[in-house]
């Protein structure tokens, strides 16, 4: 088997399209070829190509190519159970997106401090961002969204060693399935509260 890789080029006329858009810009390309090391679980040189673009970002001055450097630089901290330095990435990411009002780009930054933070075993912070989320579902009226970050908070909960807490998550999410007429979900949920709260 040849160890020479093959040539993009030659592969399809989408990959010449690919790398031409990319040669035109080098930080977009390292910062792409990051986000496929990382992809491919190759840490090691996603952590290079990503810190590469994130400094070609800096220097341009592009905050919106600084977020998303800082965000998969988070992404391959969280892979390799880097939480703390997972959540200064994150960090940087909310601020920027904090700035510009970039509410789903919170969101979603948010649900990935909450997984550094159980990392952690840091259960009070990882909960108050749970709480946060779910205030910005209720007031945009997405259900889904709810739920889910209810659901999120009971097993937190559970990890914490508070299972009234979990169960009170568990019942307020099954309301709101059956609000929805989803009543299976919901007895399964007021199931998994009960039983939480027979074994605390």
């Amino acid at each position: 088997m040849s160890s020479k890789l093959q040539d993009i080029n030659s592969i399809s006329p989408a990959a010449n399209n690919l790398q031409e858009k990319e040669s035109s810009d080098p930080v977009q390309a390292e910062f792409e070829e990051g986000k496929r090391f990382l992809e491919n679980n190759e840490t090691g040189p996603a952590a290079v190509a990503l810190h590469n673009a994130l400094l070609g970002f800096e220097e341009k001055n592009d905050q919106s190519g600084i977020a998303n450097a800082c965000n998969q630089l988070g992404l391959v901290c969280l892979a390799r159970n880097e939480n703390e330095k997972a959540l200064l990435h994150f960090k940087r990411v909310y601020d920027i997106c904090d700035l510009s009002n970039d509410r789903m780009s919170l969101l979603a930054v948010s649900k990935q401090c909450v997984i550094a933070y159980r990392g952690l075993r840091d259960y009070t912070k990882a909960i108050e961002k749970c709480l946060d989320m779910l205030d910005w579902y209720q007031d945009n009226r997405d259900p889904q969204g709810a739920v889910t970050t209810l659901e999120l908070l009971a097993e937190i909960y559970t990890d914490a060693g508070d299972g009234s807490r979990a169960a009170d998550a568990y019942r307020t999410a099954a309301s709101i399935h059956k609000n929805f007429h989803h009543d299976t979900i919901a007895e399964k949920l007021v199931e998994k509260a009960a039983n939480l709260e027979i074994n605390s």
